[in-house]
């Protein structure tokens, strides 16, 4: 019988970039984030006595994209799993399938929320056919799920997710119910994965210091989320994804993400804030693409930004993805 869990993506405001043990994911800097509840991965796993291995193929349903892992993708997955069982204590070989209902491996943090969800699903295998074994907590949870995706273990908490160097964490937020937008200015598989983005960030000489930068700005952004002063955490997230994407562009070798479609948006969105005094929050994760943040309030310019871009680019809503018109 499937067992299957879905977990949401996340967006980092506060950014996780360079590690200070590849093996173990263990950041360089604590990091804060939102879980995207409407971008989701699914997994579902059913033990097979007749397999020799594990076995990942992509889940085909109506509602979720097509998927297809590189070899290497598909490898990573597999060893997570792999740990997964030898930390629970399975003996079984499984089939696994996944899917995202997102655009995968383009900076929508597809990793995130597939590994998150793979935990769940090995999880949740367990518990249901393992009699009396003890639930693991969902912070216990999250430091497995970071072995294999750092960043996955903030998609065990929502709305807010704290990680530090103890582990993720839940964390109180006045704004718990903002509307979320991705500008999808390239939804093509990444050059450059994120893997190797924290590899190479390390070379970069604006990375001295980025570990005192990040966390100033996390104390400060959350004391003005907590006043929710919205202008100051506009001002802060803005401030975090160029200091992030500065690293990429210094590397050694260089690399960028952002292109001519993310360059146009990212200064009209910006022309728009200091023309109204208010706007979304602006972020971006390590691709091209831009996330936009918004109070219930601010229904006005959430559709404004449809109005305005989806002319230029698709875009990914609360409400599922607008292409291009």
């Amino acid at each position: 019988m499937w067992v299957e869990a879905s977990a949401p993506s996340n967006i980092a405001l506060i950014k996780y970039m360079g590690k200070t043990d590849a093996n173990l994911n263990k950041p360089t800097n604590s990091s804060f984030s939102l879980s995207l509840e409407k971008l989701r991965t699914y997994v579902r796993v059913k033990a097979n006595s007749e397999l020799q291995q594990d076995t990942w193929t992509a889940y085909q349903r109506a509602d979720l994209r097509p998927i297809e892992l590189s070899e290497k993708g598909k490898a990573k997955f597999l060893k997570h799993f792999a740990y997964l069982k030898k930390e629970f204590k399975i003996n079984e070989n499984f089939e696994i399938q996944s899917a995202n209902n997102f655009p995968s491996d383009c900076g929508l943090a597809s990793s995130a929320s597939s590994f998150a969800a793979l935990t769940m699903a090995a999880h949740d295998w367990l518990i249901k056919n393992t009699e009396g074994r003890m639930a693991y907590r969902p912070k216990e949870l999250a430091k497995l799920s970071q072995k294999g995706s750092g960043s996955s273990c903030r998609s065990f908490f929502s709305p807010w997710s704290l990680w530090h160097a103890d582990g993720a964490e839940a964390i109180q937020i006045p704004y718990t119910n903002l509307k979320h937008q991705v500008l999808l200015c390239d939804e093509s598989i990444k050059q450059v994965s994120s893997s190797e983005a924290h590899v190479r960030v390390l070379t970069s000489d604006l990375f001295k210091g980025r570990v005192e930068r990040a966390e100033a700005r996390l104390q400060k952004l959350i004391t003005a989320m907590r006043a929710e002063n919205w202008k100051e955490s506009f001002e802060i997230c803005w401030n975090e994804f160029w200091d992030m994407h500065a690293l990429f562009h210094t590397s050694v070798p260089a690399f960028m993400y952002m292109n001519a479609n993310t360059l146009q948006a990212l200064s009209a969105l910006h022309n728009n804030w200091m023309q109204k005094g208010d706007g979304p929050l602006i972020t971006m994760d390590a691709g091209s693409n831009i996330h936009l943040l918004y109070r219930p309030d601010q229904k006005t310019d959430y559709f404004s930004v449809i109005g305005e871009f989806r002319s230029q680019m698709p875009i990914w809503t609360d409400e599922g993805y607008l292409a291009k018109i």
